[in-house]
């Protein structure tokens, strides 16, 4: 296991421990925009709010989670696919998909800022991702089926981008009206 991996999971494990953040349902205007690149001054404040990140993805319950999803227009996302006693979080900093596939896979998504909304999201089904750790360490690696669905559903929202971009506009449109008619009876 690298420091990285260390402190992530460290990170992580404060989450038990930390008030979960509110996590901005569409259409929410931040969802939309496209996030700017980290800088080293901004990873104190970063770490600083990953516990009550984490422990927002964590209650959802969810697997990954991006900055936007929080109100912050930042390049990083939180991804963890491990079960609640054998946890395995990965922050990325600044992360991109540098390599695809040419083989698709068609997988269910779902969204925590579209609560009880899925639909199958066809993607490359591998990717190289590239990001950097929290100590500013570059990190390269092959990820294949849910991890490198997942990678791809948080890359997409730091660039303003939801799952439901990638279907017709007929079943985009019908998610987010249901979504919208969920929320409003919701409020009442």
């Amino acid at each position: 296991m690298t420091n990285a991996a260390l402190t992530d999971a460290a990170i992580a494990a404060a989450a038990a421990e930390a008030a979960p953040m509110p996590i901005l349902v569409a259409p929410h205007a931040v969802l939309r925009r496209k996030t700017r690149e980290v800088k080293p001054e901004d990873v104190a404040e970063i770490r600083r709010i990953l516990p009550s990140m984490f422990s927002a993805m964590y209650e959802a319950p969810g697997i990954g989670l991006a900055a936007p999803q929080v109100g912050l227009s930042l390049r990083f996302a939180l991804v963890d696919l491990g079960e609640k006693d054998a946890r395995e979080p990965i922050i990325m900093i600044n992360p991109e998909v540098v390599a695809e596939s040419e083989t698709l896979a068609a997988r269910e998504e779902g969204c925590l800022s579209l609560p009880n909304q899925y639909a199958e999201v066809t993607r490359p089904e591998q990717v190289r991702v590239k990001w950097r750790s929290l100590e500013g360490d570059l990190i390269e690696r092959e990820v294949d089926g849910l991890l490198a669905t997942c990678m791809q559903h948080e890359i997409d929202h730091l660039e303003g981008v939801l799952f439901v971009d990638h279907l017709s506009t007929l079943r985009r449109n019908m998610i987010l009206r249901r979504l919208a008619k969920e929320q409003k009876q919701k409020r009442s």
